[in-house]
């Protein structure tokens, strides 16, 4: 009993604080910490995509997420349009979010942050960006896969942005006509 009484002087000389309320900010303080923490995802599950499988039913794409599937595999579209592409811009958060180069489409969900909504590059997704990659070009009319004009430098900045999708994303599929506007019907 005696270290017991010690201890709590000491504690109430050192902080200024009677034990109570030293154990309650403790206390407290260990809660912050852990909401905190909880805000943030770990650097491990960071760049992880979404799992999501494909239903083709009367020629209009569904999307069901299957995350709780434990034997769901990654989305695969094979050919798709340019029309349908655009479903995929990130303004469905059901839906994962979408990019072509050189008409190959690739998952870009996992960067969700930079293709999604709001994001410094989500006026790239849901499209063919190939034309606006190689000429490191954020203009609207350049927001296509047409390639005809380009030189090699430009092209070779174009392989560049490839090989670094095919590194980091999953291919999911490619275009119909990839060079050519799709007028939506």
């Amino acid at each position: 009993m005696a270290l017991y009484t010690t201890v709590m002087e000491e504690i109430t000389g050192y902080t200024g604080l009677s034990p109570a309320a030293l154990f309650t900010i403790v206390a407290l303080m260990a809660v912050v910490y852990k909401t905190v923490c909880g805000m943030f995802v770990a650097p491990e599950d960071f760049n992880k995509p979404p799992v999501v499988t494909a239903n083709f039913n009367s020629n209009i794409l569904n999307m069901t997420n299957s995350s709780n599937t434990k034997d769901a595999q990654p989305l695969q579209l094979g050919e798709v349009t340019e029309h349908q592409l655009k479903a995929y811009d990130g303004s469905d958060p059901n839906k994962p979010i979408l990019m072509a180069i050189k008409g190959q489409i690739y998952d870009v969900s996992s960067s969700r942050m930079f293709y999604g909504r709001g994001g410094p590059y989500a006026m790239f997704a849901g499209r063919d960006a190939s034309r606006a990659l190689a000429l490191l070009s954020f203009k609207p009319q350049d927001l296509n896969g047409n390639l005809q004009g380009l030189d090699a430098s430009e092209l070779e900045i174009l392989q560049d942005w490839e090989d670094k999708f095919m590194e980091k994303y999953v291919k999911v599929g490619h275009l119909a006509c990839p060079t050519t506007n799709d007028s939506g019907s």
